[in-house]
């Protein structure tokens, strides 16, 4: 299971969200101490920015290293870096090396940003989101077979529908040029699709990143209590319990 720690969240969700270098390699820590076995960041500016520079992407990946024994990666996303030319060259830039990064395909330049990653001996993770033509364009990108993983995103909220809206985007991966598949979702949908990932034998994620809130409905007071809760779900859905 994946902790995505913080994602595009900020200081207006509460402190509970990792932002500075330090916080993101407790949050990590803990939650790997907790049964995460893979970690998803966001490195931030120091006003709270997802960004892509370099200095700032170094000081992250070496401040979770320090804390924790798992692979270690980041965000790709448009919103951390306007131009997809930029982009490829703050991958180019960066001193120190993820072990993997998501790309989402929906975005101009995700072909040229997964190549850069690949040429790094950087692992690609597929960020194919529901609602989007990312999944066609994948299927028909010579890159698939060389990708990490496939993160089937689902970006439907509803908990009454999100589920079916995950059935239906991995009907349209169809094999997903044979790549493994990790399936999440977001917001009031992450619990449902998670439970879906286990019966299904998937891999899946969960974090602050995801959702700030615990099945029951209270505020996660952490990373390391959302992994805890995460497999408490997709563990017994894995064996036909949920």
């Amino acid at each position: 299971m994946q902790v995505c720690v913080n994602g595009t969240r900020g200081s207006r969700d509460g402190a509970v969200v990792p932002l500075s270098p330090e916080a993101i390699a407790e949050s990590a820590a803990a939650a790997v101490a907790a049964g995460a076995t893979d970690v998803h960041v966001h490195p931030k500016t120091p006003c709270g920015q997802d960004t892509l520079s370099p200095r700032v992407l170094a000081a992250t990946l070496e401040a979770v290293r320090a804390r924790v024994p798992v692979p270690v990666g980041v965000t790709t996303g448009a919103w951390a870096e306007p131009g997809p030319a930029a982009r490829v060259a703050r991958v180019r830039s960066w001193t120190v090396l993820p072990d993997h990064a998501s790309v989402n395909w929906h975005e101009p330049g995700a072909e040229e940003v997964a190549a850069a990653l690949v040429e790094r001996g950087v692992g690609v993770e597929a960020g194919l989101w529901s609602g989007t033509d990312g999944p066609a364009l994948f299927l028909r990108s010579p890159l698939g077979p060389k990708v990490l993983r496939v993160l089937a995103e689902v970006t439907d909220t509803d908990p009454a529908t999100a589920a079916d809206s995950a059935h239906a985007l991995l009907a349209d991966l169809g094999t997903a040029h044979g790549r493994p598949v990790l399936l999440h979702g977001e917001d009031a949908g992450a619990w449902p699709v998670l439970r879906l990932a286990g019966r299904l034998g998937l891999a899946t994620r969960i974090g602050l990143e995801d959702t700030l809130f615990l099945p029951d409905g209270h505020r996660a007071a952490s990373n390391a209590e959302l992994i805890t809760a995460g497999l408490a779900q997709w563990a017994p859905a894995r064996r036909g319990g949920v």
